[in-house]
């Protein structure tokens, strides 16, 4: 496989490997070490978590650049193009990058060494993994910051040995592929812990296997409440502390702030000045497509969120209720993927949302049928309208809505890009 399309190497990618997910870290180790991309030069800091990675990954990056740290950041999945999961300095990677990049990983994969006398195949998540950090190393960034795509411990981002591990947060989701309780979850998670390395974890109650696995390997652990944390003081403001360092007054962001506050403990881990590189001013100028994303739309306040478990949703009702959006009636457009909590999902949100409508992603093969999602939602007594598409289901709501009225677009990633994609279609 040679292209100079980046199309045509997804869809090759999309193909190639006879499963979506397989975790294990030896066929992407072998291929990683024939690369030399298993020592970068960089700082690299890994975060883990349920959720919450996207905010504490956006933060810590924009701490490091205003630090004058030329950083490449990691992330998936994508919104509207792949692009955007390799990002420079705050640009995606080009087209002709990330080509580039996978021609070398499958030039790689051919080859024979020690490990493996035949092609090594990898995941669509591996290539990705690899380009970036190929990419990163192309570049001569000074820091990187991958986020964790599933779990930790058996992720390929745990190739890499992070300088400072954080995990956000710790809830049930992947059960399939992480276990099913708070404890293993944890442990899986844990995995990207270093020895005589920090880890900062941000989770307000974490599972005792966060400790237990530090503690047997010698990672120094800083829990959020313990080493670190924050207060908000008033709808304006909040502070952060660390140590005997306190920082009152500072501008309220609107990224969740215990991702924050992890993020500014990495900043302090690595030494960086606070005060000098304005945190808390950078901190509250940032924004994350597709997490309590605002906008206007054909007189309608559009909110759209990729919450997508039940620990999210939750966060997404305190947001709508911390933003007083309550008062006005929300119609909601939902679609999920099948193997997340659908009824905990929903039931969150349901003494909220005025009006449902039940959007079909059956071209995703994960996703939940219309059918599942209007069954769960009549099990809660919620009446669920079908009206086609997320890009339909937006014409229902409007339609049906008056100006001023709240259209929430959420459940997955893709629920947020087809939504993303049908608002910028008809601006």
């Amino acid at each position: 496989m040679q292209s100079a399309s980046l199309p045509a190497w997804l869809s090759w990618l999309e193909q190639n490997h006879p499963r979506e997910i397989e975790l294990g870290l030896e066929r992407i180790s072998a291929v990683a070490k024939r690369m030399s991309l298993l020592a970068p030069a960089a700082k690299v800091v890994t975060v883990a978590g349920t959720n919450g990675k996207g905010s504490c990954v956006t933060a810590t990056a924009a701490l490091l650049g205003a630090a004058g740290f030329s950083v490449g950041v990691y992330t998936s999945p994508h919104l509207i193009r792949y692009n955007e999961r390799i990002v420079v300095d705050g640009d995606p990677a080009s087209d002709a990058e990330i080509c580039a990049a996978f021609n070398a990983i499958f030039n790689a994969c051919q080859q024979a060494d020690e490990f493996a006398t035949q092609p090594l195949s990898l995941t669509y998540f591996e290539y990705g993994t690899l380009a970036a950090l190929e990419i990163f190393r192309r570049r001569g960034v000074s820091a990187m910051v991958l986020e964790v795509g599933l779990g930790g411990r058996l992720d390929a981002i745990n190739i890499i040995d992070a300088d400072i591990a954080v995990i956000t947060s710790i809830a049930l989701d992947h059960t399939d592929w992480l276990g099913d309780n708070r404890e293993v979850i944890g442990f899986e998670k844990a995995g990207i812990m270093r020895s005589d390395r920090p880890v900062v974890c941000a989770d307000l109650s974490p599972p005792a296997s966060i400790a237990t696995h530090a503690k047997e390997i010698g990672a120094k652990l800083h829990l959020i409440e313990r080493d670190f944390g924050y207060l908000t003081q008033n709808d304006n403001s909040w502070s952060w502390w660390c140590g005997d360092c306190r920082f009152a007054d500072q501008p309220l962001p609107q990224l969740p702030l215990p991702s924050l506050a992890a993020a500014l403990q990495v900043a302090i881990l690595l030494g960086l000045d606070l005060t000098l590189i304005d945190a808390f001013g950078c901190l509250s100028r940032l924004r994350v497509p597709g997490r309590f994303q605002r906008l206007q739309w054909r007189d309608r306040e559009i909110v759209l969120d990729v919450a997508h478990n039940p620990a999210a949703t939750a966060y997404l009702l305190s947001r709508l209720q911390q933003s007083q959006l309550v008062s006005r009636p929300i119609h909601a457009v939902v679609a999920m993927m099948s193997d997340k909590d659908r009824t905990e999902s929903l039931a969150n949100l349901k003494n909220v949302v005025t009006h449902w409508y039940v959007a079909d992603l059956s071209s995703i093969p994960r996703a939940a049928s219309v059918a599942q999602l209007q069954e769960t939602l009549e099990s809660m007594g919620c009446s669920a309208q079908f009206s086609g598409s997320v890009e339909n289901c937006l014409v229902a709501a409007h339609l049906a809505s008056n100006p001023g009225d709240i259209i929430l677009v959420f459940g997955s990633f893709y629920t947020v890009a087809a939504g993303l994609k049908a608002i910028d279609n008809a601006l």
